[in-house]
């Protein structure tokens, strides 16, 4: 498992509300076909909850279904997140970098 100590959830108001900490850490969204987003936050409770009420971003339009977190400090935040996004390659991870040629070319963000 990607995310050492916690299952998959259901990305519902609900079960975010449950069973998110209100803790330093990382976590991740998903959908039944892909890993949407791996973010890091000083609480994990409220952004999930913050992106329950996204609804025209392109984590929203990926349609997340579950979401997982891993509770760290936030001197390692940073750095597992950065692992996680190279081992899961969440698809709203990536950022638009320009090529050599000028133009635009998608690469994972690490």
């Amino acid at each position: 498992m990607a995310f050492s100590g916690c299952s998959a959830r259901s990305f519902t108001p609900s079960s975010v509300q449950k069973n998110a900490p209100e803790a330093s850490g990382v976590y991740g969204l998903s959908n039944a076909v892909e890993w949407v987003l791996i973010g890091e936050t000083s609480n994990i409770r409220a952004r999930l909850m913050e992106h329950l009420t996204e609804t025209d971003s392109a984590i929203a339009n990926r349609q997340p279904t579950g979401f997982a977190f891993e509770i760290c400090p936030p001197s390692e935040r940073y750095r597992r997140q950065d692992a996680l996004v190279r081992k899961l390659k969440p698809v709203c991870n990536r950022r638009i970098d320009f090529g050599t040629n000028g133009s635009p070319t998608n690469r994972p963000r690490f």
